[in-house]
């Protein structure tokens, strides 16, 4: 129970990623608050964790709404004594509205579609941080992660969604320049392709979507495998030599030297021999590349360079 006393705060943790990362922190001992809209499926989520033999405590909490926002931080203050170790960013409201308008340019779309991606999602975020890194600033250490994408760095669904991830991995880094001397870190945290319930109903048991696409997520991590990389995260006494940096699940992973959770070795995307696979004609090339072999971080910048 490497958590056990800490008190961590997951949004949108109703399902998918966000209720993957309350099960693994509440595993690891933590008492963990989660938020989303519905409380039918956050009660749900919580009798999971408790399943586990862990501690949750379900709130309703709108993250469009400020109001909501600051009542929930109240309770934290009320109930925990100021205590929060983890704030982890990651309500999301944008997927359907993603998928009904896919192949669609942005002129084409109705521009409220800014709205659905980018309210609960970065501006929530924003919301949340300010709250939560008052509580570590007065405790002197924290850890607030934001969940992105690789969207922040290239071009993935629509306009509105890229902006909106680079909007959160620059979110991230800025936090961290201010929070350096108070003892609390802020990262940004990509998944890679995960198999949620929302990703299995429009993608694995679709017809029609891309091969290649379908493959990509038929061998993706578990909605478990972010939250057992922000565990580890936690426990990482050279926590704030990462902080304000991007930092990938499969990363993390190798890192600390751990399986999804299900056991199976978590795709490493910046490999050459993954990223050969994705290329036709020069997939056969992955069977007698080396898995150590990884693309350098720099060239990812160096690929997506505007200047």
């Amino acid at each position: 129970m490497s958590l056990s006393g800490w008190v961590c705060v997951v949004t949108g943790a109703s399902r998918g990623i966000g209720k993957g990362i309350a099960l693994q922190l509440s595993e690891a001992g933590a008492t963990v608050y989660i938020t989303g809209r519905q409380e039918k499926t956050l009660v749900q989520t919580a009798a999971q964790v408790n399943e586990r033999g862990g501690k949750c405590v379900p709130v309703v909490c709108d993250s469009t709404k400020d109001s909501d926002i600051e009542a929930f931080f109240e309770r934290i203050k009320r109930e925990e004594k100021g205590r929060l170790d983890i704030l982890v960013n990651n309500a999301y409201a944008g997927v359907h509205d993603i998928f009904d308008n896919t192949d669609k340019k942005f002129w084409e779309t109705d521009p409220s579609i800014w709205d659905s991606i980018n309210n609960t999602g970065l501006r929530g975020h924003y919301f949340f941080s300010v709250y939560g890194a008052r509580l570590m600033v007065a405790q002197g250490h924290g850890l607030i992660v934001t969940i992105s994408s690789l969207g922040g760095l290239r071009y993935i669904f629509n306009v509105a969604y890229g902006v909106g991830k680079a909007a959160c991995d620059r979110l991230a880094a800025d936090m961290a320049v201010e929070l350096k001397s108070r003892g609390v870190a802020s990262v940004s945290l990509w998944p890679g392709a995960v198999q949620t319930e929302l990703i299995s109903q429009l993608i694995l048991e679709k017809d029609g979507v891309n091969p290649q696409v379908k493959d990509l997520f038929s061998i993706g991590e578990t909605t478990e495998l972010s939250g057992r990389c922000i565990v580890n995260l936690a426990k990482d006494k050279r926590l704030m030599d990462l902080s304000g940096k991007v930092l990938m699940t499969c990363d993390l992973a190798r890192r600390y030297g751990f399986n999804d959770v299900d056991g199976r070795t978590v795709t490493d995307y910046t490999s050459l021999k993954f990223l050969l696979t994705q290329v036709p004609y020069l997939s056969w090339l992955s069977a007698v590349v080396p898995p150590f072999l990884r693309l350098p971080r720099f060239m990812l910048t160096l690929a997506n360079g505007r200047f």
